[in-house]
């Protein structure tokens, strides 16, 4: 089969389309062929061992992925696609059924088939959703779900999403309205109609307006892009409120000193729990229910991953980048 491969850390063009064994599915796997998945953030980083993080963020990708060189070859997080085998003990799923879902830290969804364990994060793909919409529907609406969680989100509170406009942002916008908040979005000048369409209240233009200025108070402030701070945003907290952090390591001390400390609060992403099927699912009813729908920036051919991954590290792009298998 067909996959993107990597075989050493470094920039987008260390990746190369090549020829590799088609997976077989274990006895609770199910074989996929994909049809759709993404270039996300999480494999940029990986794909360069975290170097823009700093050595020590670095060294540990390097432990968790491999010290010299990527364990795994594969990278891609999210898939859509179709069951075209099944392991012996699989009961959930039949050949025919179109399908989707993430694989986090365990890749492998650049390539044209990919084994998932039955009881992974994967369900039957949306009613009238296309393969492509659905690849792109896991990876920041779960990591947005992770963080509003953390943050205990709830009908009539405020919050201010930083970055609104990016994977991440969207789906906090749709999500956050999902819960009853007030939703104040913060993105750049063209993709305000964007933000509002997802169900924005208010919006704010980081080009001309500096938000932590503007004397307003949040129940919640959620850095969605990794690019602000619990010092800058501190006073745009209203008292016991929480910041939700997405990048940094320095955010983990922060999570401890402002627990001990009381008050506003700072809560990161890499603290909550890992998201379960039960989250896949969740997202798949609301799509069902029209509450909620991904945001695809730019789609590419599989053979065009160098050039999508350049264009993801831009740091630029509009909900999510979408490849096609």
């Amino acid at each position: 089969m067909r996959a993107v491969v990597y075989d050493r850390y470094g920039p987008p063009d260390v990746q190369r389309l090549d020829e590799v064994e088609e997976p077989v599915p274990k006895e609770k796997e199910v074989l996929v062929k994909v049809h759709a998945t993404t270039v996300n953030r999480l494999d940029a980083a990986t794909r360069e061992a975290n170097q823009r993080s700093g050595p020590a963020v670095s060294f540990l990708s390097r432990l968790v992925f491999g010290i010299r060189r990527p364990r795994q070859r594969i990278l891609g997080s999210e898939f859509a696609g179709e069951v075209v085998g099944v392991g012996t003990a699989v009961r959930e799923f039949a050949v025919g059924d179109h399908v989707f879902g993430i694989t986090g830290l365990a890749f492998g969804a650049h390539a044209e088939f990919i084994c998932v364990q039955q009881g992974s994060r994967m369900a039957h793909k949306p009613t009238g959703m296309s393969f492509e919409q659905a690849a792109a529907l896991c990876d920041g609406a779960l990591n947005a779900l992770a963080c509003l969680k953390q943050a205990h989100l709830r009908k009539g509170q405020t919050i201010l999403i930083y970055g609104a406009s990016g994977a991440m942002g969207t789906a906090g916008v749709q999500l956050a309205k999902y819960f009853g908040a007030d939703v104040t979005a913060v993105c750049s000048t063209k993709n305000l109609e964007l933000v509002r369409s997802l169900g924005a209240d208010a919006v704010i233009d980081y080009t001309r307006e500096d938000f932590t200025q503007n004397g307003q108070a949040y129940d919640v402030v959620f850095d969605a892009v990794g690019k602000h701070s619990f010092n800058r945003s501190r006073g745009s907290l209203k008292p016991g409120g929480s910041y939700l952090a997405t990048d940094g390591l320095r955010n983990l001390g922060l999570v401890l000193w402002t627990a001990l400390a009381g008050g506003k609060r700072v809560r990161f992403s890499v603290t909550s729990p890992i998201p379960t099927k039960k989250d896949v699912l969740f997202l798949k009813e609301l799509v069902e229910a029209g509450r909620f729908r991904p945001v695809i920036d730019r789609s590419y051919p599989l053979q065009d991953v160098v050039e999508a991954t350049r264009y993801v590290e831009t740091e630029q792009k509009v909900g999510n980048v979408v490849l096609t298998v």
